[in-house]
């Protein structure tokens, strides 16, 4: 089954944006010095919390990434100065779809999208998206209404699977395995079966938690990579990724 394209909108013409810096670290990138999809997420992440800082509503609670695409049109390389420009390109009840255009001095085109969920502080569940947030964004974005379910399948049972071993550096402040650490594994299996990646996506289902046995399972699929990370046979996170050429 062919794997679909998720649209990412450009950016709009009026409405509050969030500019960002970022020079590409050798920890970031891989033997061919080109920036990693783990390091772009990483560096995503940063620049949302940098935007939630800068507008005054970090405090309103934490985020949770429920989906992130990330279309490497440039890829940057080592060294290279990057700008990133974020801005809300859609909301939902309890959730809201950032959009993040990345370039660099060298030329390195990077275009991602994060659907992140609002968090209560108090009850760790899905809240509603406060009226501070809603004077920022929502007249800028068009009443574009984005949905927050999930759309990856499930792995084929045949699908070759193997032991994912997590690490005390894959764990954030909410003790579990950080958005951006998820990706690392989609990065090692491309990279095992010498595949580079134009397009991928990540799906959140659940956490992964401290102590949990994780598996990788893969397969190939028209035009790319399906992958999924599964605990006790629930999967906890997938990937869909597109190929070059």
């Amino acid at each position: 089954m062919p794997i679909p394209e998720a649209k990412l909108l450009p950016p709009p013409a009026g409405g509050r944006t969030y500019t960002g810096h970022q020079r590409v670290r050798w920890g970031d990138v891989d033997p061919g010095a080109r920036l990693r999809l783990d390091g772009t997420a990483r560096y995503l992440q940063d620049v949302s919390h940098e935007d939630t800082l800068d507008s005054g509503t970090a405090r309103a609670g934490p985020w949770v990434v429920r989906r992130t695409v990330i279309d490497v049109i440039v890829p940057a390389v080592a060294d290279e100065d990057l700008t990133l420009i974020t801005f809300c390109g859609g909301l939902g009840a309890r959730w809201a779809d950032r959009r993040t255009s990345i370039t660099g001095q060298r030329g390195a085109r990077i275009e991602a999208m994060s659907l992140w969920i609002r968090i209560s502080a108090d009850t760790g569940r899905p809240t509603r998206l406060d009226p501070a947030f809603l004077d920022l964004y929502a007249d800028f974005t068009g009443d574009r209404k984005v949905p927050a379910s999930t759309t990856h399948p499930e792995p084929p049972a045949d699908a070759p699977r193997r032991p994912w071993p997590l690490r005390a550096t894959d764990l954030d402040p909410m003790n579990h395995v950080n958005n951006a650490a998820t990706w690392e594994p989609v990065v090692d299996e491309l990279a095992r079966l010498n595949l580079r990646p134009r397009r991928a996506e990540v799906e959140y289902r659940a956490a992964i938690d401290p102590g949990d046995v994780v598996e990788i399972a893969s397969a190939r699929d028209d035009g790319g990579l399906r992958i999924w990370l599964e605990v006790e046979g629930r999967v906890r996170a997938s990937a869909l990724v597109h190929l070059r050429s």
